[in-house]
């Protein structure tokens, strides 16, 4: 299925491509949310004639993400939590949890932008955490678990 990008995706392609992709994923995926579009050749001549918004669109878009990213980097953030006397946690922090500590420090994120490779935080102590908040705006943020006292 080919279709035309409205954004920038990470591993397929940037604003305006015209990419190849299963169906399944054009069809449930990208194209409902808006993220793209299906390559007709009038589809292709409407957005030819709506880049030059799309772009500035995008622009302002990663400029807001930039400057969200900057006022997370000022953050401090701790997360108490149940701990037992080794320092393990009864549970865990996960990407939720970071997500409404970050929210409640001052600067509004969503959990899908928490990214937790190793999984979730099990002990006390400063972790680093990394947040996408766009495509090309990672954030490193140090997030300290406190055992509850």
């Amino acid at each position: 299925m080919d279709i035309i990008l409205q954004e920038k995706i990470a591993n397929l392609g940037d604003l305006g491509d015209k990419v190849s992709v299963k169906p399944g994923f054009g069809r449930n995926f990208l194209i409902p949310k808006g993220k793209a579009i299906p390559a007709t050749p009038e589809k292709i001549a409407e957005f030819e004639q709506r880049r030059a918004e799309l772009e500035k669109k995008a622009a302002a878009v990663l400029d807001t993400a930039k400057s969200r990213a900057d006022a997370i980097g000022k953050l401090d953030v701790s997360i108490v939590q149940k701990a037992g006397d080794e320092g393990k946690l009864f549970g865990s922090v996960g990407t939720a949890d970071i997500a409404a500590a970050v929210t409640q420090a001052g600067v509004e994120i969503q959990k899908q932008e928490v990214r937790m490779p190793d999984g979730v935080i099990r002990h006390i102590g400063e972790h680093n955490i990394d947040l996408q908040i766009h495509s090309d705006v990672v954030t490193t943020i140090t997030v300290k678990i406190v055992a509850e006292e």
